[in-house]
């Protein structure tokens, strides 16, 4: 098993970015394909990017080419770097981690293991 724990997350203007940790305890990254989700108030968690044990990622729509993920070397922290963030970004955001399989997804069924969420907020 492993634990996740969420920090970075904040308050920022339109434009502006941040950049969220998912640190692992308990177990390494190293077996796990990793993904980050977000849920809005009143939303369906959703998911914005995600990275397999072999280092490819995916994205969605709604985030490539202003979300990118990576990971730290060792295998015990991935981060979500979020740049050119729109007030629509707003939401608590998760990471998640998987076993079941190789490749990674943007559906929160695949996920078994999840963080607390840190929450973001974009003004306009």
């Amino acid at each position: 098993q492993v634990q996740l724990v969420e920090s970075g997350g904040g308050s920022v203007q339109a434009g502006g970015s941040l950049r969220l940790s998912c640190e692992a305890s308990g177990n390494t990254f190293r077996r796990y394909y990793v993904g980050w989700f977000r849920q809005a108030p009143g939303k369906e968690r959703e998911g914005v990017a995600c990275m397999d044990r072999y280092g490819l990622f995916k994205y969605a729509s709604s985030s490539k080419g202003r979300f990118t993920v990576s990971e730290n070397g060792a295998d015990t922290i991935v981060y979500l770097q979020m740049d050119s963030l729109k007030p629509e970004d707003t939401a608590m955001y998760y990471c998640a981690a998987g076993d079941d399989g190789d490749w990674c997804s943007l559906f929160r069924t695949d996920y078994a293991y999840w963080g607390q969420g840190t929450q973001v907020t974009v003004s306009s």
